[in-house]
């Protein structure tokens, strides 16, 4: 395109097809750094309502990526994230105390198998009809560990119906069982988790079936541990079959009450809500057995079937075989 010839002084510009008031092209002002670039010409034809083309979204960050988020524990909170109370906590200890030194007589063999820092999964048999096993079991990381740190436990969701139970059993570390909250506690926060992998079939078992664990479901807490990359500890309980026995159950009143069962035992139901504390002075034994890995498989290895039932198979085995050494070295449920 010819440059514009220069207009005389005092003379008036004529408009032609080339003038930029007509849809011709702009050329770049003197001294711009620009200055050979054209600017194009008006579109008389453009569609004007047309949306403009959406710009790619650029790809969100991994999740991993996104723990920085989340606030570093702080031992100075009285309340966590989570519910956990430190003040509700060190008014029940005494009392927690008293069962553990006193009552139940805890002997602890292995606690070195629980990591001083960094997410565990901790899985154990689960007896009783009130379970003495999940606090006693927090009362000897407490007590015993040469780094004691907060023990969270998964619980099932009917906690949450029982007004003062769920909130209390919340405030000393009680967390709803969902996958989401176990991977954040165990990988996101470097926590200690219990987990009892028979749940309710375990609390269920009447006296004859004791310290005959049942199958640890299809291992979904093998999944969340090789998921969130930390170690599993079995753990074996012997006393708590004894501390709280069940020696029916009484269906029609399971569905009266609403209870998730009805048990008849020592001190329940004729004691009414006094049975929650009338357990018997059984000798305690816990035995923290060797930590079950998984740094040479990656996450997929959550994904296969086979591997995560044989797992849970091998730890439910290695959970049993320490239980059956147990009560063969016993020699009285009351003195050990």
């Amino acid at each position: 395109m010819e440059a514009h010839k220069a207009t005389p002084p005092g003379r008036r510009p004529r408009l032609t097809s080339d003038s930029p008031l007509l849809g011709g092209q702009i050329a770049a002002e003197a001294g711009d750094e620009e200055a050979t670039r054209v600017r194009p010409a008006y579109d008389a034809d453009a569609d004007v309502y047309r949306l403009p083309a959406p710009e790619p979204e650029a790809e969100p960050p991994p999740l991993r990526d996104l723990t920085g988020l989340i606030s570093p524990p702080d031992p100075d909170r009285q309340v966590d994230d989570w519910g956990r109370s430190e003040r509700v906590y060190q008014l029940m200890e005494p009392v927690l105390n008293f069962y553990y030194r006193y009552w139940f007589r805890v002997e602890v063999e292995g606690l070195e198998n629980v990591p001083a820092a960094g997410g565990a999964l901790l899985a154990s048999n689960h007896s009783g009809a009130l379970p003495p096993d999940a606090p006693m079991i927090m009362q000897a990381i407490r007590n015993e560990h040469p780094a004691p740190r907060p023990l969270y436990m998964l619980g099932e969701h009917w906690f949450k119906g029982y007004p003062g139970v769920g909130m209390l059993a919340n405030k000393i570390g009680m967390v709803a069982a969902h996958p989401a909250n176990a991977h954040r506690l165990l990988r996101d926060e470097g926590r200690l988790v219990l987990v009892f992998p028979e749940g309710q079939k375990g609390t269920r078992k009447v006296f004859w079936q004791r310290y005959k664990l049942r199958r640890f479901g299809r291992g979904g807490f093998v999944k969340t541990a090789i998921r969130a990359g930390v170690p599993i500890v079995p753990i074996a309980v012997m006393g708590a079959e004894e501390a709280m026995p069940i020696f029916a159950h009484v269906p029609l009143l399971q569905r009266v009450t609403g209870l998730i069962y009805f048990p008849i035992n020592h001190a329940f139901p004729h004691f009414g809500l006094l049975a929650g504390g009338m357990y018997l002075p059984a000798k305690f034994r816990i035995r923290f057995l060797e930590p079950v890995r998984f740094e040479r498989h990656g996450p997929d290895a959550a994904d296969d079937v086979a591997f995560v039932q044989q797992v849970a198979d091998d730890i439910r085995a290695r959970i049993q075989d320490a239980l059956n050494g147990m009560l063969g070295q016993r020699r009285s449920v009351w003195f050990g």
